[in-house]
């Protein structure tokens, strides 16, 4: 089995942690990212298999470049994987008391993020002959309702942009990008998870009287991302992979 490099950035969630967890029992190298020290030095204990913790302001480019140097600076060529796992909720009534903080909350959490992570490591998936990148997002991006506008809004553009990343990998890998020297095999891929919402154990500890009906279990999101690098990327690109049950 190849050992690959895999950042995993919002590590300090309860998806963060179960992923993490889950590729270092497959054999990864994970770095697990958060903006807090504390927190995600906490989560990357829990989630074990030696797990290195680094703190981040992901909503800053200069940031993402500092952990990039960062990364570089462990001696570490390439990161072979970046998992999104970066999230956030904000709702409302309706359409007309979505507020401008609520707006720019998500930008911020949903898409600024997800901008600047991709285009600092976009070049070491590129490279990498088992590049991934993987983003959760949710139903409501395709099924937006006018209490969730915001947060679907904010979703439906990170999903265009990862989209946007998959085209970039199949032109890079396909020759589109004028280089016809490019190699015709399809190595990296960029996907999206869609869920309807997130549940862990503690969320069902805390209120066993919930079924969470069409929840996706943190576990599952796991599993299917360890499953991205046993996979073809050929058949991976640019796909919306459903887990909501």
């Amino acid at each position: 089995m190849t050992t690959l490099t895999i950042l995993v950035t919002g590590g300090s969630s309860a998806s963060g942690i179960a992923v993490t967890r889950a590729l270092g029992a497959a054999g990864h190298r994970v770095l697990t990212v958060g903006s807090n020290d504390v927190r995600i030095k906490a989560a990357a204990g829990e989630a074990g298999h030696s797990a290195t913790p680094l703190v981040c302001d992901l909503t800053s480019l200069e940031s993402v470049r500092e952990l990039a140097a960062t990364v570089s600076g462990l001696g570490i060529e390439g990161i072979d994987g970046v998992i999104h796992l970066v999230g956030g909720w904000r709702g409302a009534k309706g359409i007309e008391d979505q507020t401008d903080e609520d707006w720019e909350a998500m930008e911020r959490s949903a898409v600024t993020t997800l901008r600047n992570v991709s285009r600092v490591f976009y070049s070491h998936l590129e490279a990498s002959p088992h590049g991934r990148f993987a983003m959760v997002s949710s139903t409501t991006a395709t099924s937006p309702t006018a209490a969730a506008a915001s947060y679907a809004a904010a979703k439906a553009a990170a999903e265009a942009w990862t989209l946007a990343v998959a085209d970039g990998f199949g032109r890079a890998q396909s020759g589109k990008a004028g280089n016809p020297d490019a190699p015709t095999e399809q190595h990296s891929a960029a996907v999206i998870f869609v869920v309807k919402a997130l549940v862990d154990s503690a969320m069902r500890e805390a209120h066993p009287e919930r079924r969470f009906p069409g929840f996706t279990d943190v576990e599952d999101v796991a599993t299917a991302v360890v499953g991205l690098f046993e996979q073809p990327a050929a058949a991976l690109n640019g796909q919306r992979i459903l887990l909501a049950t």
